[in-house]
């Protein structure tokens, strides 16, 4: 039996890597710059205002409260036209039968001599058209229509403070995820900072060990506090894509957002509570969102009211086919009426005694707003001089941490301390700078719920000109 020879095959990956090689070295010019456009998007650089404009151009929730708002106007317009004549045509076209009895009375004689009998009896049924044209315009309703135009106006009010509210919500929202972006780039830069720090540690803790300076268990120590550097980085890392991600949802943008507001604090106190009580009272969105409740509901109670008087109207009738009018059918009537309803299905006590509940339930919602708003003040105002007060007390404490890190690194380059003093210093270190970071953050937050709960959020960025204190990524 012959034997046939075979040559084994070279292995397959090599053959294709080297495949793989030749086409990307030998492909064409556009190919290989669309692989080079397939990469991430760069990030949009926006300010704050920057930022606001596009919230109050993309969110939807605003979408919708200006829809709200918008609709409110024109069902007041709409109300405007209540006093108008309302002209209206009926046209029927209808069968019908009519018997008409005549007496004839002191003829009944001549005409029974003549065989015609009395009364005289006559029956007509046809097919007509009757088209009639109305109007009817209301001279007095009782105060329905008044109220009913007070109630549309109060309804505008109250859409426009709604749309108010959800504005103040939307950039209170946008003020905690842009700054909190800020605050995540600030911890994440300490973050690194000290795992680079302690890496050179572990460096110098190798170097002294092998000079027989340090133990290998100070030089475990180094590498171990490393190590949890690293992971904390890691976490740093994954917080600022978290809040990156959520802050672009916000803006609604298919790429990342690169806040270039830094965190900010004015070193001197704002003004007295006092003020922003006053304004709060005076300006919040909630309070006049009540007020315009309450102005419904009291409008609301005259439309009950005016249902238990008469309504006067002025009516015209014209007959528009006169050709195949009726004989009771007029060719054109005006006039003046009085409609009075005595009795109704829908009792209307009850109804009065509803409306007023709703008024008083509106009265009461409001001096409960005022009582939270006014707790609300005192907090957020308690909040920011907490996070201002913070913020300055801790630059001393980062200014000593940073010379307590100086002087315990050269300490152990000499000797003189362990290796656990030298972590215990980088530590202290990132953890006053990350708590100063944190108390700034605090502080712009702080100071958007002050704005908010006043109704000055507007002002917001006229904060950020005044402030003395920014943290500089």
């Amino acid at each position: 039996m012959s034997q046939v020879s075979k040559r084994p095959h070279p292995p397959v990956l090599p053959r294709v890597l080297a495949c793989l090689f030749v086409i990307s070295v030998s492909a064409p010019a556009w190919a290989q710059e669309s692989a080079s456009r397939v990469q991430v998007a760069p990030p949009i650089a926006l300010s704050f205002e920057q930022a606001r404009t596009t919230l109050e151009q993309s969110s939807d929730a605003l979408a919708a409260a200006d829809a709200g708002v918008r609709g409110k106007l024109d069902l007041a317009r709409a109300t405007r036209s209540l006093r108008v004549p309302e002209v209206s045509v009926d046209v029927r076209q209808m069968e019908f039968q009519k018997t008409l009895s005549l007496p004839l009375g002191s003829l009944a004689p001549v005409a029974e001599a003549f065989g015609i009998p009395s009364p005289l009896q006559f029956r007509e049924r046809d097919w007509r058209l009757r088209p009639v044209l109305s109007t009817v315009v209301p001279i007095y309703s009782g105060g329905q229509i008044p109220a009913a135009q007070a109630a549309a106006a109060a309804a505008v009010r109250q859409a426009s403070a709604e749309r108010d509210l959800e504005s103040q919500s939307q950039v209170l929202q946008l003020v905690q995820r842009y700054f909190g972006q800020q605050l995540a780039r600030q911890a994440l830069d300490v973050r690194r900072d000290v795992r680079d720090g302690l890496q050179r540690h572990v460096e110098n803790a190798e170097k002294l060990e092998r000079e027989g300076f340090a133990t290998k268990a100070q030089r475990l120590q180094a590498t171990v506090a490393r190590d949890q550097a690293e992971r904390d980085y890691q976490r740093a890392i994954n917080d600022l894509d978290t809040i990156s991600e959520s802050l672009a949802n916000l803006l609604r943008s298919d790429r990342p957002i690169a806040p270039t507001t830094p965190l900010f604090v004015i070193s001197s106190p704002t003004a007295p509570i006092e003020t922003y009580r006053q304004q709060a009272l005076a300006q919040h969105p909630q309070i006049r969102r009540l007020q315009a409740l309450g102005e419904q509901a009291s409008e609301g109670v005259k439309v009950q009211q005016a249902k238990l008087k008469p309504q006067v109207y002025a009516f015209g009738q014209y007959d528009l086919y006169r050709e195949d009018a009726m004989i009771t059918d007029p060719d054109w009537a005006f006039g003046i009426g009085v409609k009075y309803t005595f009795l109704s299905g829908s009792n209307r006590p009850a109804q009065i005694a509803a409306a007023r509940e709703q008024e008083f339930a509106a009265e009461a919602g409001l001096r409960e707003a005022r009582n939270q708003i006014t707790s609300g003040v005192s907090k957020a105002y308690n909040d920011l001089e907490s996070a201002r007060q913070q913020y300055l007390l801790l630059d001393s404490a980062i200014e000593l941490s940073r010379e307590n890190l100086r002087l315990q690194e050269l300490s152990f380059r000499e000797g003189q301390v362990t290796s656990l003093d030298v972590i215990d210093a980088r530590l202290q270190l990132g953890g006053a700078m990350v708590e100063r970071a944190q108390a700034a953050y605090d502080y712009d937050v702080a100071l958007a719920r002050l704005l908010e709960i006043s109704g000055r959020l507007d002002d917001y960025h006229d904060y950020f000109r005044k402030a003395d204190k920014v943290l500089q990524q």
